[in-house]
């Protein structure tokens, strides 16, 4: 049984190279994210709470085609990925690092356990029905549970969609939203819940005032919420 499995791992790989050695190239030289961007801060304080919580279960909320979840994978960690793929992505989907189930964070159908950690990385800001999202995202965490949130972030101001903002450059376009929340949507988001906020950090990444306003700032900085910020990291927990 052993050599029928080497040898089926062996063939698997062989056409696997076959496959993306020349996707790997292409990639190496067009990179998908020519620049240093949020992922560094935000998969760096996602680490800093895996190793403190140690979840035995995580689900990834809204994968899209990163890495991420098998990164935890690699980990040790025993990852569901989910994404709605059907309405949001055009064009074939494809996630060659992990799988993602298709499927409505907001209504799930298929996801049916509790987890002991969700993530939700730079996911969020691109839900119109936010509220739904954060409150069925709370409600499939266990007791004691946590979710780890990253977005666009302004204490005292929310946009509902920063491109459309009449200041935004011209130079960028985008097919999806993207909200900047601020306190007065976490307050919401906790409201009726046995949820509670129990760490929030604060970055500056751009140099002007909203997110991707002015320049990007190299490295990001942590910084105090009365300081110019442009993203934060969120850990809630389920009491």
């Amino acid at each position: 049984m052993k050599k029928v499995k080497k040898a089926i791992l062996s063939v698997y790989q062989f056409f696997c190279k076959i496959v993306l050695s020349p996707v790997l190239l292409l990639e190496q030289k067009y990179p998908r994210f020519p620049n240093v961007n949020e992922r560094t801060v935000e998969y760096a304080y996602a680490f800093r709470q895996l190793q403190k919580i140690y979840p035995s279960n995580i689900l990834d909320v809204g994968t899209g085609i990163s890495s991420w979840p098998h990164i935890m994978a690699n980990c040790g960690y025993q990852v569901t990925a989910i994404d709605l793929i059907d309405g949001y992505w055009s064009g074939t989907f494809f996630n060659r690092h992990f799988k993602v189930i298709n499927d409505n964070v907001i209504t799930p159908k298929k996801i049916k356990e509790k987890f002991e950690l969700i993530t939700c990385i730079s996911v969020l800001e691109h839900i119109p029905d936010h509220d739904g999202a954060m409150k069925s995202m709370m409600n499939m965490l266990k007791p004691g549970g946590h979710l780890l949130l990253t977005c666009p972030y302004n204490e005292n101001i929310y946009h509902e969609n920063i491109y459309k903002h009449p200041d935004f450059r011209s130079d960028v376009k985008s097919t999806f939203i993207t909200q900047i929340y601020s306190r007065k949507q976490i307050e919401q988001w906790l409201l009726g819940t046995d949820c509670e906020v129990i760490d929030q950090e604060y970055y500056q990444i751009f140099e002007g005032p909203l997110w991707s306003f002015g320049k990007l700032i190299k490295p990001s900085k942590k910084v105090d919420k009365t300081d110019l910020h442009h993203l934060t990291c969120l850990l809630i927990k389920k009491k």
